[in-house]
């Protein structure tokens, strides 16, 4: 863990628009370390008067994706980091960061299934990064992601999302809107819920692994009802953030 805390230098060498108010920051990094899937990397800002402040975020990359790791950063208005990574930061800048962080939230293959993983707004992204080591590692674990966010355009990683249903890959995607539904749409509208999640739940095969990360309120409300539904506190893994999201 000490090379992890130790902060290095990388350089940005792809920037994606994933929403309006999201961007993939791609990081090369000189010293490298293979992470787990959920695990997070801090970023650190200096000031020229030496005021420095920092934020945590999670990985969207499978620890398969050698010498870089990709970091989806939804912009928080008046927050104090995500405005200078979105508005300021440019390919071929470097950062300061440190990571991998982080041990209770983790996935890897050798821990089975099936995987029920829960997200609300951005929360979904050390869950993608679970979603795309399964995948890397040509994994047959049953997979169910249940995606809480308030409208379409707010969907992180919408096409790679759809691919992964499309080819039959058994990643299954369950989306619920909080606000506004796409046209035409015949599926959840509303918070995630106990119903919703037994459900969700009820899909998949016995001993599974729920994953929930986002905001405070949806993480606690999420693994109170699982617990409800008889699953056993020790299978249940949250992570949570701040107020925002859905």
């Amino acid at each position: 863990m000490a090379d992890a805390l130790r902060w290095q230098l990388g350089t940005v060498t792809e920037i994606h628009q994933e929403t309006p108010r999201a961007k993939t920051f791609t990081i090369a990094l000189p010293d490298w370390t293979a992470h787990h899937a959920g695990q997070h990397y801090d970023i650190r800002l200096t000031a020229p008067d030496g005021y420095q402040t920092q934020r945590s975020y999670s990985i969207a990359s499978e620890p398969e994706r050698h010498g870089i790791v990709e970091l989806t950063v939804e912009r928080i208005d008046d927050g104090e980091v995500s405005p200078y990574l979105h508005d300021v930061v440019q390919v071929k800048d470097q950062i300061e960061l440190r990571g991998p962080i982080g041990g209770y939230f983790i996935w890897d293959i050798g821990l089975g299934g099936p995987l029920l993983l829960v997200g609300g707004g951005s929360g979904v992204v050390p869950l993608m990064a679970m979603i795309r080591h399964r995948v890397a590692a040509r994994s047959s674990i049953q997979t169910r992601l249940l995606y809480s966010v308030r409208s379409p355009d707010d969907v992180l990683y919408a096409t790679e999302l759809q691919m992964l249903q499309d080819h039959g890959e058994g990643v299954d995607v369950v989306y619920t809107y909080t606000r506004q539904a796409p046209a035409g749409w015949t599926g959840y509208r509303r918070r995630i819920d106990r119903g919703m999640l037994k459900e969700v739940a009820s899909q998949l095969e016995a001993g599974l692994r729920p994953y929930v990360c986002g905001p405070t309120l949806l993480v606690e409300a999420a693994a109170n009802n699982l617990l409800e539904l008889g699953i056993p506190a020790e299978r249940i893994r949250t992570e949570r953030f701040g107020p925002t999201g859905t």
